[in-house]
């Protein structure tokens, strides 16, 4: 039985597919109710093997170990089903995938979702998944290379063909491919009016090119695409207030964290993303943002010895520092010093990399300019978008300045400038790095020298 994304099912109950066929369609359109649509599904029919692997994977996008109990309750249900029945290839590479990413391995997990795609590319589920575990774990090469591979079997009138191009439209711009990305986003909107990703693809390459007026008026005028999604709204209106910020809008700015973007004080990582790196990019720029940050902070302690994610342990990180909390902060890379030295999964392999010694500058900025340059080039392995990274991008350059190290802040912002705009904080720095780098060579050129002893 096939559903209407071409996924092929050993089921045969209308009712259960048409409850699967919903939640489907809301995860292409970032849409509230998936738990509940796979749960009438099930309610219909219990042995619905996809539905107990989406739910599943429900559990791994949502990073936090709180949720890999209930995951894995899905991943056996599912396994029980392949037991009494024999199931279709796809549904196979579902459970398989499944498995490797609650084992901490996404990377293989969406290699094997992709096998499952040479025989049916135009499975909208199969790439839909594999696209967001390589987004998570920091392989943006993957995620074009996916789409790429796809994208020439879909054609414009499939169900999913609109979101599939605003996927690509995202690997495009995160390739730095702006003028490509940007037209494959914008017939991801003509496809699927309601595309919020399509949409956000578009704002990105508008944010790297600094068009901030643009990126104002296509989020303000889009409202209707992307209000009614989940979540995922919040970081919609956080690239509205990027916008604002370049543009000098401070009130503004201000304004949306509280009314949108923060406007449900939830944990779930990606809100707390957009909400520290926000306040973190105001407090760069001077910016007093009053006691936004203890609620952050408290999340972030609570949180401590979270090792699921580096993209979120880092994030945390900073909202503890910026309540003073440095003790708090070490806890979190002690434990991922832990966890990396006892599991081979793709996260500690990103905590050896680069996250355990970001960490630890963030915490205590004391290494030499080397460092902060080798650290401003794996920062991708983070996962995550260039935007979003950026606010570490950002926090390197200037601990940098405040260790004197003039020429690696520079070098780092001229990395910068290869994939964004010169923008106002680029020039800022600059011109810090200028004044700074002239008042130490004052100061040593004012100094006595000292006699030479020729005896």
């Amino acid at each position: 039985m096939f559903d209407i994304y071409n996924g092929h099912h050993s089921i045969e109950n209308t009712d259960a597919l048409a409850h699967f066929e919903a939640a489907v369609a809301a995860l292409a359109r970032h849409r509230p109710g998936i738990a509940s649509l796979l749960d009438g599904a099930l309610a219909a029919e219990p042995n619905f093997i996809a539905a107990h692997v989406l739910k599943g994977f429900a559990g791994v996008l949502l990073a936090y170990r709180d949720y890999q109990s209930d995951a894995r309750q899905s991943l056996q249900a599912a396994e029980r089903v392949m037991e009494k029945t024999k199931p279709s290839r796809s549904e196979v590479c579902l459970v398989e995938a499944l498995r490797l990413a609650l084992d901490g391995q996404c990377l293989k997990a969406a290699d094997v979702l992709e096998v499952g795609l040479l025989d049916e590319p135009n499975h909208f589920l199969l790439l839909k998944l594999s696209y967001g575990l390589r987004f998570m774990a920091g392989d943006p090469v993957g995620m074009l290379s996916l789409t790429s591979r796809v994208l020439p079997k879909w054609s414009p009138g499939a169900p999913a063909a609109g979101y599939v191009f605003g996927c690509h439209a995202f690997s495009l711009e995160e390739a730095g491919e702006f003028h490509d990305a940007e037209r494959f986003g914008r017939r991801a909107l003509a496809l699927a009016p309601d595309d919020a990703w399509g949409l956000h693809a578009v704002c990105h390459v508008q944010e790297m090119q600094s068009r901030f007026d643009d990126g104002i008026y296509l989020i303000e005028s889009s409202r209707k695409a992307w209000q009614g999604c989940n979540n995922f709204k919040f970081h919609v209106a956080w690239h509205l207030a990027l916008f604002y910020l370049e543009a000098g809008r401070v009130d503004d700015v201000l304004a949306l964290y509280d009314t949108e973007i923060r406007a449900l004080r939830s944990d779930d990582y990606r809100d707390i993303a957009n909400a520290v790196s926000l306040l973190q990019r105001l407090q760069q720029e001077g910016v007093d943002v009053g006691n936004r940050w203890d609620e952050l902070a408290a999340i972030a302690s609570a949180r401590a010895d979270e090792t699921s994610l580096m993209f979120a342990s880092l994030h945390q990180i900073l909202a503890l520092l910026a309540c003073g909390q440095q003790e708090t902060a070490r806890s979190t890379v002690a434990a991922w010093q832990v966890a990396a030295s006892t599991a081979a999964t793709d996260q500690s392999c990103v905590a050896n990399r680069v996250g355990l010694e970001l960490g630890q500058i963030l915490i205590s900025n004391d290494k030499d300019g080397a460092v902060f340059d080798k650290l401003a080039r794996q920062l991708p392995a983070i996962g995550g978008s260039i935007a979003q990274r950026d606010v570490f991008f950002r926090e390197l350059v200037v601990l940098a300045c405040q260790a004197n190290q003039h020429d690696a802040a520079q070098k780092m912002l001229a990395l910068r400038a290869q994939v964004r705009s010169e923008d106002r904080f680029h020039r800022t720095m600059i011109a810090k790095c200028m004044v700074e780098r002239n008042m130490i060579e004052k100061s040593l050129a004012a100094q006595p020298q000292k006699a030479l002893n020729v005896a």
